[in-house]
C-alpha cells in the first residue's frame, strides 16, 4: 500500500490539499535545484524533414508539455518545468508517480494529471495539489469500481490523444476519452471534461456495459459501464472539437466480437449546452473492426475533419484492409465516396497530431514492420515524409503535443504499445 492510500479520502471533489499537509502526508518536498531534461545524452539526427532528439533516460519521464511548461515523472516524485524541460524548479514528492499516464496544462496555470484509477488538480508551482472526485451522469460522486484480489488496475483517464484543451466560444474546455481494456482489468469507456479551469472533472459520455470488458460472474451492480447506454465499444481512440459547428467529435474501438453485444467502432458527435452544462451525443456511424472508421488521431482543420484508419480486420481473403489517412466535412462522415485519402498507407494507424500545417503521425510498432516509424507532412497533406528511426528500437509514439516554444513536438514512445519507454522530441524545418 503506497503512502497515498493513507491519506483522508475526499470529502467532496472540491477538497484541496495544502502544501503543509501534502509535506506531512510525505507527498511534497519543494526544491529549487535545476534539473536537464535534454541535453548531449539523448540519441540525435535529423531527417530531410525535421529534427529529432530523445530526453535522456537519467532526466524526468515528461509526460505534457505546453508553452514553454513541462510536466515530469520520476520514480517518488513530480517535477514541472517553466522554460521548455531545461531546468526543474518545481518539484513534489509523489508515492505513485510511475502510475501517471494522462496529465495536461490548462490555460489559468493549473496541471491536471491522473493515475490509473484517481486524477488530481495541481498549482502552478506544485505547491497545492488535490484529488478530484469525478461527477458522473447523475450528478453524483462517480468512483472507480472496487478492484477485486488480484486485479490490475486500468486504465480510467489514459489517452491517445496529446491535444486536451479546446478554446470554445473564448472559454477553454478540457475534454477525453479513456483508452482502457488493454493488459488489465475491466474498465468502463467514458469521456471526461472540465469547464471550470479544473475545479471538477466531470463526465461527458459514458458508455455501455460491455461483456467482454466485465468480470464474466459480474453480478449487475458490479458491471462496469453505463447501464443505460446500449453502444458499447473496448475503448476510446480520439476525442476532438470542430469550431465551425461548435461541435465535439469522438471516435471508439476495437474489434468484431462474437458476443452479440454489437459493433464496438463509432463515431460520436457531442454538442454542449453551456447554460445548463448538458451534453447531448448521437452516433453518427458504427462500423466493423475492416473499416476506416476504426480511427483515431480526429483533428479539424478549417472545418474539415483529418484522421488516420486503424482498421485491423478480421477480414476475407477477398477483401482489403481500408486503411489510410483521410479528409472529408462532417456532413459527409458517413458517405465514403465523399473521403478524400491524403496518405494511401499499408498499415493500421492509431495516433496524428495536426499543428497549424503540419501534420504528425506516429506509425503503429506493433503491426508496422518499420521500427520507429514517424510520418509528417508539412502542407495539410499535399506531400509526405515518412522515416523509420530504427536505431531508436521497436517502438510506437502515442500523446503527441504540439510543439513548445522552442518549436519541438514531444511523443511519447512505448514498447510493445502499452509500456512506456521514452520521450522523442521532433522539430519540424522551416
Amino acid at each position: 500500500m503506497s503512502q497515498r492510500d493513507h491519506l483522508p479520502s475526499a470529502t467532496n471533489r472540491r477538497q484541496f490539499l495544502t502544501a503543509s499537509s501534502l509535506a506531512t502526508a510525505g507527498l511534497l518536498a519543494p526544491s529549487v535545484l535545476p534539473r536537464r531534461a535534454m541535453g548531449d545524452g539523448g540519441d540525435t539526427g535529423e531527417t530531410e524533414h525535421f529534427h529529432y532528439r530523445l530526453a535522456p533516460a537519467d532526466g524526468p519521464m515528461i509526460d505534457t508539455q505546453r508553452g514553454s511548461r513541462s510536466f515530469g515523472t520520476r520514480a517518488g516524485k513530480i517535477y514541472l518545468s517553466e522554460d521548455n524541460s531545461e531546468t526543474w524548479v518545481h518539484e513534489a514528492d509523489f508515492a505513485d508517480a510511475a502510475n501517471i499516464h494522462f496529465s495536461s496544462f490548462l490555460e489559468n496555470g493549473r496541471l491536471i494529471f491522473a493515475t490509473q484509477r484517481k486524477i488530481y488538480s495541481a498549482s502552478e508551482d506544485l505547491s497545492e495539489i488535490r484529488e478530484i472526485t469525478v461527477t458522473g451522469l447523475d450528478g453524483k460522486p462517480y468512483h472507480p469500481h472496487k478492484l477485486r484480489e488480484g486485479e490490475k488496475p486500468g486504465w480510467y483517464f489514459y489517452s491517445l490523444d496529446g491535444i486536451h484543451t479546446f478554446d470554445v466560444k473564448g472559454k477553454e474546455i478540457l475534454i477525453w476519452g479513456n483508452y482502457c481494456n488493454v493488459g488489465t482489468g475491466p474498465v468502463p469507456s467514458n469521456v471526461y471534461y472540465s469547464v471550470d479551469g479544473g475545479e471538477t472533472i466531470k463526465i461527458a459520455y459514458g458508455f455501455g456495459q460491455n461483456p467482454a470488458f466485465n468480470h464474466k460472474d459480474a453480478k449487475p451492480e458490479e458491471m462496469v459501464g453505463n447501464p443505460d447506454n446500449p453502444v458499447v465499444c473496448r475503448h476510446i481512440h480520439s476525442v476532438t472539437y470542430n469550431p465551425v459547428e461548435n461541435a465535439f467529435y469522438a471516435c471508439s474501438g476495437d474489434i468484431n466480437r462474437k458476443i452479440g453485444v454489437g459493433l464496438e467502432c463509432h463515431w460520436l458527435r457531442g454538442k454542449y449546452d453551456a447554460d445548463a452544462d448538458t451534453w447531448d451525443w448521437k452516433v453518427v456511424v458504427s462500423s466493423d473492426a475492416n473499416s476506416r472508421f476504426k480511427t483515431g488521431g480526429m483533428n479539424f482543420v478549417d472545418g474539415k475533419i483529418y484522421w488516420v484508419a486503424d482498421a485491423n480486420g478480421p477480414k476475407t481473403i477477398r477483401e482489403v484492409y481500408d486503411r489510410g489517412i483521410f479528409r472529408c466535412k462532417p456532413e459527409d462522415i458517413p458517405d465514403k465516396s465523399k473521403h478524400e485519402l491524403l496518405f494511401p498507407a499499408k498499415w493500421e494507424m492509431a495516433v496524428m497530431t495536426i499543428h497549424e500545417n503540419t501534420i504528425v503521425v506516429p506509425r503503429y510498432g506493433n503491426a508496422d514492420p518499420a521500427d520507429c516509424g514517424i510520418l509528417v507532412s508539412p502542407d495539410l497533406g499535399k506531400t509526405w515524409g515518412n522515416y523509420d528511426l530504427k536505431q531508436l528500437g521497436d517502438r510506437s509514439g502515442v500523446r503527441v503535443n504540439p510543439p513548445n516554444d522552442e518549436g519541438w513536438y514531444r511523443i511519447q514512445l512505448m514498447e510493445r504499445w502499452i509500456n512506456n519507454a521514452e520521450i522523442l522530441f521532433i522539430k519540424m524545418k522551416s
